[in-house]
This record gives C-alpha cells, sequence and structure tokens, in this order.
C-alpha cells in the first residue's frame, strides 16, 4: 500500500502500473497460489463499484484508457443488458497485475435482485472490499452483507468514493463506518489517509486533491493530474499528526506483539516497517479493516486518486489463496474426505461460480479452483447436487472441457493452465451449472454449495407463439442452469409454467435473456394460487344419464351422498348399495366419474376434496348399461349434490418467517395484518434483528418479495412454506366464482 512508502520509494510503486508490459493485451497468469489475490467488490446500487474497477484496471496499465480495453469495449458491465438497463446484473471477472502479483477483481451487482451474483462474487474470492458512497452513506443491505463476511472471518476493507459530489463529507463517512462496521470494537475500522482539498470550486465546494498518509506522514498530490509525492506542509502535518495516534493504537492493538503498546505508550517511537507488517497481518487476519477513498481519473490522467494506494493494500494486505481456510468436502455419495491444501500439485477441486452461454462458444464455466491444476482438453468429473427443488436435475458426468481463457471484457484470452487458487473460464462444459464441482474424473469430489436466497417473487409465463413453445423447455432449462437464484415450477393444480426470482428486475433480465439468447417469446399471465373446493354441509345428488339412439343406448342412473370431512382427508368413496341396483362391475365406474368431476370442480373450476362421497343406490339396464355411461351418471351426481349445498372455497395459507431489524417490526406486522395474516409470534434473532412468524393466505403474498423489500428499506428478509388449505372470506370467495363463470 502506498504507506510503505517509508521503507521503499512509493514512486517506484505509484510507476508500476506503467511497467506492465503488454498488460492491455495478453492474459494475466499466475505460477503459485501466492501470487494471486482474489477480490470482491460489495455494495449497494450506485455506489461506484464499477467505476472503481475501471479506475484500478486503468492505473495497473490493463485498459488503455479509462474503461475501455483494446477492442473499445468496457472492461466492466460488457452484456448489452448491463448497457441498456444502466446497472450491473451480473458477475465480472476483472484480472490486473501490479507489482508482480495477479488480482482478480469480482465486481458484483448491488441491486437487491441480483443478490445471488454477490453471494457468487464472495464464494469465490478471499477477501471483500466494501464500496461506501461520501453522497450516500451505508444502506442496510451492505451492512448485513459485511455481519455475513464477519461471521465466517472474510478479511473486509472499507472504500470512500463519490468524493466530488458537494454533499460529501469525508470524516463523517469514516466515523459512520466506524459506528457500523466496528460494532463494538470501533477502533478497528480506521481510515489510513486524510484527504487533500484543493482550492474551492464555484459552488464552494472542495474538491479531493491529494491524500495525507497517516503511517508515512507524506503528502500524495494528484492536482498535476499525476500521483507525486511530497513532505507535507506545517498545517498538513498537523492534521496528519492529529489523526495518526489513533491509528498506530489500533494497529498496535492487533499485534502479536504484546509488547508493542507498552512500548508505544511509553514513548518508544514504533518502526513504520513493524506497523505496515502488523497492520497487513491484521488485515489479513480480518481483525482490522482501514479505510482508504478513490477517485476515477480525470480526463487525460493516467491514475485515478487513491488506486495505487488501494492496489498496494490489496496485493500487501489481503491474504493469498493459501491463508484462506480449506473447504469441505465429501465423495458424491457422501463419504466424508480429508481437507484438501491449495497446492497446484494437489487432487483437483474446483467450483463453478457463475455460468454463461456465448452465442459462438456456448456454455462457458467461471470456475474458482481451490486444488490442483486445471488445462485445456482436460477430462473433469462434473458433480451437481442440491438444487433439484429449483427445476436442476442431480447430475454426475465425465467432461472433457474445452479452452481455458481469462476474461477481460468482451475479450477471452487464452491460457495453458490454471493453478489452485486462481480463477479461470472454462468452455463446453455442457453440464455443468453453477455450484457445480469439478474435480479429476477417478477421484470424484462434491463441495458443499453455497447459500443461495429463496426465490419469492412469481411469474406465470407461457410461450408466444408455437415456434417459441417448440424452444420453451430448452431456454428455460438453460436460464436455471445459469442461475440458482431462479427456479422453474411446472404447477400440477393450475398447470402453469411459473418462474420464481428475486424481483422485477430479475425478471426483466430473464425474460431478455429468453428473447435474444435463446430466441424465445414468452408472455406473462396472471399467477394463479392452488384453490380447492370442499363441501360445507351435507348433501344428496341424483346422476341420470339415459339415452336412446338408433342402435344401443346409454343407460345408468346413481344416488349419492356427500358430506365433509376433516382437513388433509382427500376424497374418499363408499359404496352402500344393496341388492344389486348398480351391478358390481359398475360401481368402480361411478366412482371413477365422481372422481373426474371432482378433480375438475364443482364450483369454480378447482380441485374438490376433503369430502366423503357414499353411493347409496341407482339402476342399471342389462342391455345400455355401460362403463362410460355410469361414469357419466356418477359425475352428474355430483353436480347436483353441489348444486344443493354449500361449497367453500379453500384457498392455501402460508407459513412465513420474516427476520427484520427490530425498528421495522412494528411496519412489517401491520402490514401482514393488511394481508389477513396472523402473527403467531416473535423472537429475538442476533443483535438488533426480530424473527416474526405469521400465517397468512397465499393469494396475499404474490408481490410480498417487493413490498417487504419496501417496508424495511431493503433489509428485511423472509421464508414461506405450505401450511393448509382453509376456507376464504365469502365475500372474497363469491368474487372468484364471478370470474370464473364470466370466463367460462
Amino acid at each position: 500500500m502506498g504507506d510503505k512508502s517509508h521503507a521503499r520509494d512509493a514512486q517506484q510503486a505509484a510507476q508500476r502500473g506503467q511497467q506492465q508490459p503488454g498488460a492491455a493485451g495478453r492474459a494475466l497468469t499466475a505460477d503459485r497460489p501466492a501470487s494471486v489475490r482474489n477480490v470482491v467488490l460489495v455494495g449497494h446500487s450506485g455506489s461506484g463499484k464499477t467505476t472503481l474497477v475501471e479506475a484500478l484496471a486503468l492505473t495497473a496499465g490493463a485498459v488503455n484508457r479509462a474503461g475501455r480495453v483494446e477492442d473499445g469495449g468496457t472492461v466492466s458491465d460488457h452484456d448489452e443488458i448491463e448497457h441498456r438497463q444502466q446497472r450491473s446484473v451480473q458477475l465480472s471477472l476483472v484480472p490486473v497485475e501490479w507489482g508482480g502479483i495477479k488480482i482478480n477483481i469480482l465486481d458484483t451487482p448491488g441491486y437487491a435482485d441480483f443478490v445471488g451474483e454477490l453471494r457468487a462474487g464472495l464464494r469465490a474470492a478471499d477477501a471483500a472490499l466494501f464500496v461506501v458512497s461520501a453522497a450516500d452513506g451505508v444502506d442496510g443491505a451492505t451492512r448485513m452483507v459485511w455481519e455475513e463476511c464477519a461471521a465466517v472471518g472474510m478479511p473486509r476493507a472499507i472504500v470512500v468514493t463519490h468524493l466530488e459530489a458537494s454533499r460529501a463529507d469525508y470524516a463523517q463517512m469514516t466515523a459512520v463506518c466506524g459506528e457500523i462496521f466496528g460494532g463494538d470494537d470501533p477502533d478497528a475500522v480506521i481510515p489510513l489517509y486524510l484527504p487533500l482539498y484543493g482550492p474551492p470550486g464555484p459552488d464552494g465546494h472542495s474538491p479531493v486533491a491529494g491524500l495525507l498518509g497517516l503511517l508515512s506522514q507524506r503528502v500524495y498530490d494528484y492536482t498535476s493530474g499525476s500521483r507525486v509525492e511530497r513532505d507535507p506542509e506545517p498545517e498538513e502535518l498537523t492534521r496528519i499528526t492529529e489523526a495518526r495516534a489513533r491509528l498506530i493504537e489500533g494497529i498496535i492493538a492487533e499485534s502479536e506483539d504484546e509488547s508493542l503498546m507498552d512500548r508505544y505508550l511509553g514513548g518508544e517511537d514504533i518502526d513504520i516497517k513493524t506497523l505496515v507488517d502488523d497492520l497487513e497481518r491484521a488485515v489479513a487476519r480480518g481483525t482490522f479493516h482501514p479505510v482508504l477513498m478513490a477517485a476515477p481519473a480525470a480526463e487525460g490522467a493516467r491514475q485515478g486518486l487513491g488506486t495505487v494506494e488501494l492496489l498496494e493494500l490489496i496485493t500487501g494486505g489481503f491474504p493469498t489463496p493459501l491463508e484462506r481456510a480449506p473447504v469441505a468436502v465429501t465423495t458424491p455419495d457422501g463419504r466424508t474426505r480429508p481437507e484438501l491444501a491449495c497446492d497446484p500439485d494437489g487432487p483437483l477441486l474446483a467450483e463453478v461460480v457463475k455460468t454463461s452461454s456465448d452465442p459462438y462458444v456456448g456454455r462457458i464455466s467461471l470456475v474458482r479452483i481451490f486444488s490442483g491444476s486445471l488445462r485445456p482438453d482436460q477430462t473433469v468429473h462434473v458433480s451437481g447436487h442440491g438444487l433439484t427443488d429449483r427445476g436442476h436435475e442431480d447430475h454426475d458426468v465425465d467432461e472433457k472441457i474445452g479452452a481455458l481463457s481469462s476474461p477481460f471484457g468482451k475479450q477471452q484470452r487464452t491460457l495453458t493452465r490454471a493453478i489452485a487458487g486462481d480463477l479461470a473460464c472454462v468452455a463446453r462444459l455442457t453440464r455443468a451449472e453453477t455450484g457445480d464441482t469439478l474435480s479429476a474424473k477417478d477421484d470424484p469430489l462434491l463441495m458443499e454449495p453455497w447459500v443461495m436466497p429463496e426465490p419469492l417473487l412469481p411469474l406465470a409465463i407461457e410461450a408466444h407463439s408455437k415456434a417459441d413453445e417448440d424452444k420453451l423447455s430448452q431456454g428455460l432449462a438453460r436460464l436455471v442452469a445459469e442461475d440458482p437464484t431462479m427456479r422453474l415450477e411446472q404447477n400440477p393444480h393450475t398447470h402453469q409454467v411459473v418462474l420464481w426470482s428475486l424481483g422485477e428486475a430479475h425478471q426483466d433480465v430473464a425474460l431478455e435473456r429468453l428473447r435474444n439468447r435463446y430466441g424465445v417469446q414468452v408472455d406473462s399471465v396472471p399467477h394463479k394460487v392452488s384453490l380447492r373446493e370442499t363441501f360445507g354441509d351435507r348433501a344428496t345428488g341424483r346422476g341420470r344419464h339415459v339415452k336412446q339412439s338408433g342402435g344401443h343406448g346409454q343407460y345408468a342412473i346413481c344416488e349419492i351422498e356427500v358430506e365433509p370431512l376433516p382437513p388433509g382427508s382427500g376424497i374418499e368413496f363408499v359404496d352402500k348399495v344393496v341388492g344389486g341396483a348398480v351391478p358390481r362391475q359398475f360401481i368402480p365406474s361411478v366412482e371413477k366419474g365422481v372422481r373426474s368431476q371432482a378433480a375438475k370442480g364443482v364450483a369454480a373450476g378447482y380441485p374438490l376434496v376433503d369430502v366423503r362421497i357414499t353411493l347409496v343406490d341407482g339402476k342399471a339396464h342389462s342391455v345400455d348399461s355401460s362403463d362410460a355411461a355410469f361414469q357419466t351418471a356418477g359425475a352428474l351426481a355430483l353436480r347436483e349434490a353441489a348444486a344443493e349445498a354449500r361449497i367453500h372455497l379453500l384457498e392455501p395459507v402460508a407459513e412465513l418467517a420474516v427476520m427484520v431489524p427490530d425498528e421495522y417490526v412494528g411496519p412489517v406486522m401491520s402490514d401482514l395484518a393488511g394481508r389477513r395474516g396472523r402473527v403467531v409470534g416473535s423472537e429475538p434473532a442476533g443483535p438488533g434483528r426480530t424473527l416474526v412468524r405469521a400465517e397468512i393466505p397465499e393469494i396475499e403474498i404474490d408481490r410480498y418479495a417487493l413490498d417487504l423489500r419496501s417496508v424495511s428499506h431493503g433489509t428485511g428478509r423472509f421464508d414461506r412454506g405450505y401450511a393448509r388449505h382453509e376456507p376464504m372470506p365469502p365475500q372474497l370467495a363469491d368474487k372468484i366464482r364471478e370470474q370464473a363463470e364470466g370466463g367460462s
């Protein structure tokens, strides 16, 4: 990082980005895990993550001008959908090189609908860089991700962006970061630099023109358009001195040398190299979280403000893949295997963290290699398990991989080898899906898939035309193979094809990909919930099917009694015919007829459940009675009984578990009550959070994934499960019956 300059000339460090021969046009390779850093960028939508990635790539010499690669495309957000929506919708990998270290920068979407891409980035990375806008602050969703990273000990740092905004206040922003991210230890979140302000502009706002290094006590001035190191002016030195003591105390508090604090408090001047080394170790352990600042390069400038310092932090302070805890593995049949170290010569273990399709190359899998090495044309074992409830099939197959490459914008730069600790793209893995494990064909392994959010927003679709119908199944299968946060449902009760997603933007991207990538046009239709019908009281019915024609006629008469049963009983058929009024061979025919009619419904077209149907009498003809005639008579009898009885519409009721910060418990409960929900309890669920349990009709929560996000300002989440069917209020039931009659 820049503050190593006290022991090493910072100007040489700043020039490293200009000393990358061919970096803008060649594939970056790693020869050992220690020379790799994998870092994921986290932050809310609009915080400046993608702009920061492009600024880092420019400083590292990976692009020829801000955000541009050799073919003129952007280094990140290169998908056409991202251009149209003006935001990131998928995980992007941007590899750069700094000081002989390959940095795999994983740029993630900040919008809540694409949190699955963020989860994939967290899985692939060894450290996280939280990007916070000085103008907008820290949102609740970013805070939740920080807590998740803290729970697993992932190293984290913070970079403040949008310093040019008129309302930006770096001092206030760093204080907020210390309060929110520091928790019980705000001294573990401390800035490494203070801003150097330039002359005020026409609006009275003073732009940030450089950095004051607190450890090195040097100034890194960007006023000229390039990074210039100089001694501080007296007033600048005063600012540095005031803030430096807190930083040094924070670093020493994390030092493994227990005597260091006593020496410091005793007046000893601690060597800068010792402080930097302790800082880097604390960052890598995940116990200290430095705050930095960054801004994109001005027009014509070679480096953005703070990007050199940030690259130095990543290479010097963030952990190598060797420092990541080994992942747990089993065999595909569940037998435990010893943990595998990050060794390029060890057994192959890799994971697909992202799947995409290219119209020319086919399926491309972005993989993180945890052990062993990958080479082109190598045969690997693909294991995929655990997502069968989302439309994915378990699979264990051997496949020969195609080319290996390193992505950069729209380009794929060829690799001859990818080693443990690195990330690479693999072509032509036709069965591999996101979350799958790659291993040696003679030693198959399986990694536990990472936790993905449950898609809870339904979208019912149907093919736009016959041509689309022929391609729909394959297009949907490819869609869910790429995105494990999307679930495909073929509902057997409503006969609808339903795509479950995380939000409306997620839906829009899925439909656009179906249309443009797979050539499938679909129409959205109203989503139906699985309603049922049942009898509210006892009733009788007589089915008479008597017809005469030129040949054999049709003759069947049956009389039934129908009575309601407890919920969950289904359809019970009882034969109480005496004296052979209905011949024995036609009893099954009557049952078949009433069950067929029950499946079609008797009032609004929904299946009939929880009744006992008793056949009590009937008549037959020696010549004209038949199986078909008694089936028809049985159906007619059930319809007549329904015409005499009170028919209840039953709606499915869901069990909801809603997790929200304490300050939103009241609004959430009020919202649930307004949806005919019944809160059955609440309980603490960790610091500052409450779990609210409720039962609510499913028809009321079709869009709850969106509404909860609004009520809780993006900080709430929920799980749902089926509880039971229960009678719908009469006024709603009457409305649905009227709609059914109007559509018939």
